[in-house]
């Protein structure tokens, strides 16, 4: 008797003998009936045509309509008065379900009408299941499993899954879903609302999931995803991105390969504001002893997990006057266990002060191809796609990632000083932390942000190595480089681009800077040693700049005017400071014969000073041609004192320097010569590079 009754239910959500005759589309006649007694109405009703669209009507009984509703018992035949129904219609066929009144008809859900049997037009399937509260329903999806999507996206082949639940009343929206996913089942209570759509020129004929029952699980829902290789799943809470349901529990269920690791990763979420109880996630953590690890939405999430583990969402009492959203999408990342997820690195920042350094992705180009995660984690549990730690602590951190090579790091420190009678003469080194070079990811930049109280102090910069300034014409081939630029807020300056192996062996600055090394290749670890800058807190001066060089007796020492993209600020002075052996004899020259400034107020002009004479000679750098070449015998000066340049008129000096041996500097013949033929015929006898 028991089989009987199994069949007989079965066949109820099964295979109906519905009387439906599929005919010609379009003009030709189709015919629908619906037995007693199947819970299932049909009905036809408009679309969204695109407009303008010349009118279709559903012609039934000789009558004209715009929509057509078949109820259990009855049969129409109809048919449609243009030949493209289906950008006009749509079909939707709803089956009611009562697991209240009697027995429910558990098993594979059949489409019924099949959609051989239907007109050709969008159609959606629904299933309304009813059941009390303390039955749970199960809906197991055939493979390829269900994939969820998030607000405006769209399945590529135009099937769509929507699942709803309920509270009470209240229908609350589990999700919409493509195939080709990880969603295999998906348990509730209280009733369930499934809708299937297929576009009018798909021929799927089956439903493709089933219903099973289950006990009460004491939540809103359950959601399993299995994973059968390396992949991703994107999920989402109940009525996303709309509010979470108040004070209500779901939970995803994940089945993970043994053999392969999975990381937690929260893309979005809002919290509420929580009058009783707090917002929460729980995870059920293979191998954890302080299961359910809890955690907050704020925080990092697990990473490196192996096997199966169930994440939890539990909303809180709401605030009636200000209650807020509470909302959530993350994403699970699925793959093979890397090398270096098994080395623990420690990062001691300890004797660190106002320093952080943060590990993140390298910008790249999206692909459609899946992708193997890349997440730093702390202790080896906590993983993100970027983690930054901070001074004052040591830090144990592990890598999950295929390719290193996608990470960099980023690292600022703020060196500050607030009492000048403190800092005066005081020094620090500009240099990165040994904890730091160690680790397998390249560093990109590391920033020193130099503060001095404002016309107290100013800044000296003397380098381990002396620097070469990066221009067009000697470019820097070094591993690394040091942009040195202005921390004043509101001022866009920078002084340059500097590399070892040059000839400046100071730079001081008028107030506030930052110092960034910046590195261009992994090569930097064995040129580690070449970095290091370190700066003094020395009287404040008025200048914007002063450059120290010393230039290499086998080179040109180019230099050229900071800011020189933009032009110098208006009303800035920078000079360089010129040092000239005593056996050498020292070549300068302007690339240009004008600087190209126009000035709106003020003048711009240049001083070459000899610092043993003190003479000097003063050229305006907007009216008159830069000087020739000229001789030095002693140290020097060259200072330049910017206008307010017209816009798109700016200041930009470049020079070069030779030094020689003093015996090249007179040959025989050039005795007695005035002083402009010697510099034109030094620079024709040295016109080499």
């Amino acid at each position: 008797m028991a089989g009987q009754n199994c069949g007989v239910t079965t066949a109820l959500l099964g295979v109906l003998l519905l009387g439906a005759v599929r005919l010609p589309r379009g003009a030709e006649a189709s015919e629908i009936a619906l037995p007693h007694g199947s819970g299932i109405t049909v009905f036809i009703k408009p679309g969204t045509p695109p407009l303008p669209v010349k009118p279709c009507y559903i012609i039934s009984s000789k009558r004209y309509k715009t929509s057509l509703t078949i109820k259990p018992g009855e049969k129409e035949v109809f048919s449609f008065s243009c030949h493209n129904p289906e950008n006009h219609f749509v079909v939707e066929i709803q089956k009611n379900i009562d697991c209240m009144s009697g027995p429910c008809p558990f098993g594979e859900v059949q489409l019924q009408p099949s959609t051989s049997a239907l007109p050709t037009l969008n159609r959606t399937f629904i299933w309304d299941v009813k059941a009390h509260k303390s039955i749970g329903l199960e809906l197991q999806f055939a493979i390829p499993r269900l994939r969820q999507i998030g607000p405006g996206e769209s399945c590529p082949d135009g099937v769509t899954h929507s699942i709803s639940g309920r509270i009470d009343a209240t229908a609350v929206k589990i999700g919409t879903f493509c195939s080709n996913g990880t969603v295999s089942r998906i348990k509730m209570q209280e009733g369930v609302k499934m809708a299937l759509h297929l576009p009018w020129f798909h021929n799927r004929n089956v439903s493709g999931f089933s219903i099973a029952n289950r006990s009460s699980i004491k939540r809103l829902c359950i959601i399993e995803s299995v994973f059968e290789g390396e992949g991703s799943a994107t999920l989402m809470s109940a009525n996303y991105p709309d509010g979470f349901p108040e004070d209500e529990l779901m939970t995803w269920q994940f089945v993970i390969p043994a053999h392969l690791r999975a990381s937690v990763s929260f893309l979005h979420f809002n919290v509420s504001n929580c009058e009783k109880k707090e917002e929460r996630v729980e995870y059920y953590i293979p191998g954890s002893t302080t299961n359910p690890e809890v955690f907050r939405l704020e925080d990092k999430q697990p990473g490196n997990m192996a096997g199966n583990f169930n994440l939890s969402l539990q909303g809180c009492d709401q605030d009636a006057q200000n209650p807020g959203i509470l909302r959530l999408q993350f994403q699970v990342l699925v793959q093979h266990p890397q090398n270096e997820s098994n080395k623990i690195y420690l990062v001691d920042l300890s004797n660190e002060q106002a320093m952080s350094l943060t590990i993140e992705p390298r910008p790249i180009k999206l692909s459609r191809k899946f992708v193997p995660g890349c997440f730093v984690c702390l202790e080896s549990r906590t993983c993100s796609t970027n983690l930054t730690l901070t001074s004052g602590s040591k830090h144990k951190i592990s890598f999950l990632c295929d390719n290193l090579t996608r990470l960099w790091m980023n690292a600022e420190k703020t060196i500050s000083c607030t009492d000048h009678r403190y800092c005066h003469r005081r020094s620090h080194s500009l240099q990165v932390p040994g904890d730091i070079l160690q680790l397998p990811v390249q560093l990109h930049d590391f920033s020193w942000k130099l503060l001095v109280p404002k016309d107290r102090l100013s800044l000296a910069l003397v380098p381990t190595q002396k620097l070469q300034q990066h221009t067009q014409e000697k470019a820097c081939n070094t591993s690394f480089s040091y942009l040195v630029a202005s921390a004043v807020p509101g001022q866009d300056f920078y002084f340059g681009f500097f590399c070892p192996g040059g000839s400046i062996e100071q730079i001081q600055v008028k107030q506030n800077i930052s110092v960034t090394l910046r590195t261009f290749a992994p090569s930097f670890r064995q040129e580690a040693t070449r970095q290091g800058l370190t700066v003094s807190f020395i009287p404040f001066f008025k200048e914007e700049g002063v450059f120290t060089v010393t230039p290499d007796t086998k080179n040109k020492v180019y230099l050229r005017s900071p800011n020189w993209d933009r032009g110098l600020p208006s009303l800035t002075s920078v000079s360089w400071n010129i040092s000239v052996p005593s056996n050498q004899v020292a070549c300068l020259t302007f690339l240009k014969e004008r600087t190209g400034v126009v000035c709106q107020t003020g003048r711009a002009f240049m001083i070459i000073q000899e610092q043993r004479s003190k003479v000097e000679e003063i050229f305006s750098l907007e009216d008159e041609v830069l000087p020739k070449p000229s001789f030095h015998h002693h140290s020097f000066w060259v200072n330049i004192s910017n206008c307010s340049p017209v816009s798109g008129k700016q200041l930009d000096l470049f020079f070069w320097v030779l030094l020689t041996p003093r015996t090249m500097e007179s040959p025989r013949g050039w005795l007695g010569l005035p002083h402009s033929m010697v510099a034109s015929a030094w620079a024709t006898f040295l016109h080499t590079d």
